[in-house]
């Protein structure tokens, strides 16, 4: 059990930059896989990036590659999501998710989300 809150969000114009927080409690971030995911309003949530235990595991969505990178300090217990090119399609909630399995899922525990909102 883990407990996970995110931060980092805003309203931001397109081409600009974002660096999402989740801090983890409860157990040592470096017992989980960590990932974001987001949701937009109307749509599903959907994948985003996955970082493993150890960080040569990572994986990212088609949509977000080149862009996005995730990266973990454990010595924080502290995952991040580096947002860069931001998009209008990239406004959405995003939600922090940890594993006890693999960056595959399933997904046990969840934060409650973020908001960022991409203008123009």
């Amino acid at each position: 059990q883990v407990q996970l809150v995110e931060s980092g969000g805003g309203l931001v114009q397109a081409g600009d930059s974002l660096r999402l927080s989740c801090a983890a409690s409860g157990r040592t971030s470096s017992s989980y896989a960590l990932g974001w995911f987001r949701q937009a309003p109307g749509k599903e949530r959907e994948f985003v990036a996955a970082i493993g235990r150890i960080d040569i595991t990572i994986a990212y969505a088609d949509s977000v590659k080149g862009r996005f990178a995730i990266s973990r300090d454990n010595a924080k217990n502290t995952v991040y999501l580096q947002m860069n090119g931001l998009k209008r399609e990239d406004t959405a909630v995003y939600y922090c998710a940890a594993s006890t399995h693999a960056i595959s899922g399933p997904w046990d525990s969840w934060g409650q989300g973020t908001q960022v909102t991409v203008s123009s």
